[in-house]
Formats: structure tokens, C-alpha cells, sequence
């Protein structure tokens, strides 16, 4: 399994960074969690195929999470002629929004006729379910966002991936990275403690008890940033790749 950070930066580009996009090799081909607004251009600057990627998993309805796909949609329509099917899945609300995100940005784009099958599904949180052979189990963060906002817990391949997402500190993020291979956790700041996202130092705390196997930071701001090279835990980078 290959994850390459396409974005690891939070929503105003900190430290010169996109906004979130991970895409993921396995063995079935590769997909997509999360697609913020600056996704497209990532992609293309990382020379990632477009037509690669069967699936987009979205873990909430913030721009810089879900924002992208409009962008992504048309690229796909209209420069990378794609004709393969493209699941997109996240939580309830993900239809609606994304209907009014593409007619804001591009009225009319949300109902055209498209080369390409789109198949746009909501998850339910708390239960497993299957999207394109791979085995997601969203658990309920706590990030306002108008609808649930989720951490990911996959199982492809063999190995198990979570994605905590934007969120405090909660269960459900515990539930969705114990004993991963893989936890990409937001380390939003470095000990100061906010409302709907999660510091280093409370992430650190619980890190013992969750036996995963390799955590990574992500989505860090200005202040983390600064603290990033001293804190003993791996930090992403756009570009980064790395394999589990």
C-alpha cells in the first residue's frame, strides 16, 4: 500500500501547502480521501492520473475537504475524457452540497450528460460498508461542518488506514485508529486546545493506547508548524510518499 500527501496543508495553505488530498495505491488500482479546493491543481502538479482513481472517500463538507470535486467532476468531463465509473462517498449531505457547490462554481455543471457513471453515496456512521472493494467504517468526529463529519477507518489490501479527519478528540476517532497500520492524524496546534480540532499534545497522550502501528501527522497551522521538527513524530509534506 502507497499513500502520497497531494495535500497536507489546512484550510488557508499554511506553509505553502494544499489543501487536504491523500491518494492512495492498492491493489485494485487507487483512490482518493478528501478533495479540498486546491485538490486539481495538486494533482496535476504531482502528475497523478485523474483516471486512476476509482473513488473519492470525503470525511467532511469543509472547502478545503470537499471542495475540489467540482473541479475534479469537469476535469474529468471535459480534459481527462474519462469513461470508468467514479464513487464518491462521504456523509449525509455529501449530494446536496456537492450539487450546490458545482452550481455555484459553474452553473448548470451539476446536471449535464457526462462521458463517465457517478455514483455519489452517503455513509452511516458506525457501520462498515464496501465502496469500490474498499472496506469503510466512518466514525463520528466532532467538527462542525452542517452535516456529520467523520474519521475513516479503511481496510484494503490487507491493511488497515484511518484518517482522524478534523475533530476533537473523541472515541470515535479512538475506535477508527486503534491498531491501524497506518493513523494520519491532524495536529492542528501544538498544545493549545481548541474547539473541533485536536493538538498535538492531547493526540500524544492517547497515542500509546491506540497501538498504531505508524501515525503521521497532517493539517498543521502556523504554530504547529513551527514545533513540526522537534516533536518526534512524522509530519507530511506535500509530495511525501510513503508506503505501509
Amino acid at each position: 500500500m502507497e499513500v502520497r500527501f497531494l495535500g497536507s496543508g489546512d484550510a488557508f495553505g499554511s506553509g505553502g501547502r494544499f489543501n487536504t488530498c491523500f491518494f492512495v495505491r492498492d491493489p485494485l488500482g487507487a483512490f482518493l480521501i478528501d478533495c479540498g479546493a486546491s485538490s486539481m491543481v495538486a494533482i496535476k502538479k504531482f502528475a497523478v492520473d485523474p483516471n486512476a482513481i476509482r473513488a473519492i472517500l470525503i470525511t467532511h463538507l469543509h472547502g478545503d475537504h470537499f471542495g475540489g470535486l467540482p473541479f475534479f467532476i469537469l476535469d474529468a468531463q471535459l480534459l481527462s475524457r474519462r469513461q470508468a465509473p467514479l464513487v464518491i462517498a462521504g456523509p449525509p449531505g455529501l449530494g446536496d452540497r456537492l450539487a450546490t457547490a458545482m452550481e455555484v462554481f459553474f452553473p448548470g455543471s451539476s446536471t449535464v450528460k457526462r462521458g463517465f457513471p457517478l455514483d455519489v453515496r452517503e455513509l452511516e456512521a458506525g457501520r462498515a460498508q464496501e465502496v469500490s472493494a474498499i472496506a469503510v467504517t466512518p466514525y463520528l468526529a466532532r467538527h462542525f461542518s452542517g452535516a456529520p463529519s467523520f474519521a475513516l477507518r479503511l481496510a484494503v489490501g490487507g491493511k488497515t488506514l484511518c484518517y482522524s479527519g478534523d475533530s476533537e478528540w473523541t472515541e470515535g476517532v479512538a475506535a477508527a485508529a486503534r491498531g491501524a497500520d497506518l493513523f494520519i492524524a491532524e495536529s492542528y496546534f501544538f498544545a493549545k486546545r481548541v474547539k473541533f480540532h485536536l493538538d498535538f499534545a492531547t493526540l500524544e497522550s492517547h497515542l500509546p493506547a491506540l497501538g498504531a502501528k505508524r501515525v503521521i501527522l497532517t493539517h498543521m497551522s502556523p504554530e504547529m508548524l513551527l514545533h513540526a521538527a522537534e516533536i518526534g513524530c512524522e509530519a507530511a509534506e506535500d509530495g511525501m510518499t510513503i508506503t505501509f
